[in-house]
């Protein structure tokens, strides 16, 4: 266990306890006059050391594990864009939009039509070469709609402004999954580093129990308070087991983000909690993520989506031209004809569509007003959650993590020197701990609230 400078500066003024001298003259009677056994030992070491790796029995050696894979935020944000299903599935609405594009863009198909009249279907003697030359009519046509109004050029202009909204749209599911990501990857951190303070305090105050246990075999205190001791471990070993669980359960819900088969079985995160103050002014950011915000920007796009709309519609209020022309042969004689359709806007001019395609309009300037107030009341929030972590932050390493030691270590000490009860330094060493896991929660709800600010701006580099 690690001492302070306190400790160690007022356990040089105490007179050692006879239980230490005791030791220490054992140890050094030991060292002075080393054992046949021992010698015996020293020398096949020795000898193992030395000799070639041939001479040596198979399989002696032990062979190293191999280290876990670690993988960094960012890497765990790159392989969640390209692994995600549900992402995938989200952007094939991109390539469905440009297909449509491609519809928007065709021209109208020709019409080909003929027909045969005046057969002697019920006078077969009479179906002649000649009948059909003087008697029967055939004619061929072909015909074509010719759009007026802009029809096709509206219809491409409206698809691809659909497109740049689902663009946006597949960038704002992209950021969403960025800070899910970001934010199971620093759970994983926080179980790690509480799991690596586990084990570190476990290590430590098992050397407490073993010195206590000497203590006890040597009459210096009382079975209850080694017993009360033994109990403490036990909620150690507890606290371990319970923060190891919690790393796995963090890591495969990471896992399940970024895709099971981007990463190994037996993989791990790469860093550590950490504290970096926030230099970006509230201005900044909020000027950041009017520009960046990919839902803000599907929401403006809305509009122009919305306004071609209003174009089309109305330009499918234009009535379109029908131009055939038809080929004819009747009693031996060759004739061509022309035909010309167009409908009369007496009652349908598409009125309807006009002023629903203007509601919608409306309804697309009204959304992107409420998409910039929600743009900026999610930085707002962001800024101000960071900077409320960031002062909890400073408490702690302003003074009460040092604090919070040093008076587990006076306590221990105390309690070693008989001048505070057992309960004592056990409360201290609790408190130790509490604040310990404290400031690394305080460390994880910085970085998360962090996280949150780059998802309301919209950017993982903040200005």
């Amino acid at each position: 266990m690690r001492r302070s400078a306190y400790f160690d500066k007022a356990n040089s003024t105490q007179e050692t306890p006879p239980l230490v001298i005791q030791r220490a003259q054992r140890e050094e009677s030991a060292v002075l006059v080393p054992s046949p056994l021992w010698l015996g030992t020293k020398w096949l070491l020795a000898f193992l050391l030395v000799a070639p790796s041939s001479t040596r029995l198979a399989g002696q050696t032990p062979t190293p594990s191999p280290a876990p894979t670690l993988i960094t935020l960012d890497q765990a944000i790159d392989r969640a864009l390209l692994n995600s299903p549900t992402l995938k599935a989200t952007r094939t609405q991109i390539e469905q939009n440009k297909a449509q594009e491609t519809t928007a863009n065709l021209r109208p198909n020709p019409l080909l039509s003929w027909d045969a009249q005046f057969l002697p279907l019920f006078q077969p003697d009479t179906f002649t070469t000649d009948y059909l030359d003087q008697q029967a009519q055939f004619d061929l046509g072909i015909g074509y709609l010719f759009e007026f109004g802009g029809k096709r050029k509206a219809r491409l202009q409206a698809a691809r402004d659909t497109t740049t909204v689902t663009t946006a749209q597949v960038g704002d599911a992209e950021r969403t999954l960025k800070f899910n990501v970001a934010q199971q990857f620093i759970n994983a951190l926080l179980a790690k580093s509480n799991l690596d303070f586990a084990l570190k305090d476990l290590a430590s105050f098992q050397d407490t129990v073993r010195i206590n246990e000497e203590r006890y075999k040597a009459g210096d205190i009382s079975k209850n308070d080694y017993l009360k001791i033994r109990i403490q471990l036990l909620q150690n070993e507890s606290a371990v087991a319970a923060d190891r669980l919690a790393k796995a359960q963090a890591l495969l819900a990471l896992r399940q983000l970024i895709g099971y088969q981007s990463v190994p079985r037996d993989y791990d995160v790469a860093g550590d909690l950490g504290f970096r103050e926030l230099k970006s002014s509230q201005a900044d950011l909020e000027t950041a993520a009017l520009d960046q915000r990919p839902d803000l920007r599907a929401a403006k796009s809305g509009i122009t989506a919305a306004q071609s709309q209003v174009k089309l519609a109305k330009a499918n209020g234009v009535q379109d031209l029908d131009v055939t022309f038809s080929y004819s042969h009747v009693a031996s004689t060759h004739s061509g004809s022309f035909f010309f359709n167009i409908p009369l806007p007496v009652f349908n001019r598409n009125q309807g569509e006009i002023a629903r395609t203007k509601f919608v309009l409306s309804q697309a300037e009204l959304t992107a007003q409420a998409s910039q107030e929600i743009v900026l009341a999610d930085v707002r929030n962001g800024y101000e959650a960071v900077k409320s972590n960031q002062e909890i932050v400073q408490l702690y390493e302003a003074g009460y993590l040092q604090q919070a030691e040093e008076s587990r270590d006076i306590s221990y000490f105390a309690y070693r020197q008989g001048s505070a009860a057992l309960l004592d330094y056990l409360d201290a060493e609790r408190s130790y701990r509490a604040v310990q896991l404290q400031y690394r929660q305080a460390l994880a709800a910085y970085m998360l609230a962090l996280e949150q600010l780059r998802q309301a701006v919209g950017v993982r580099t903040l200005p």
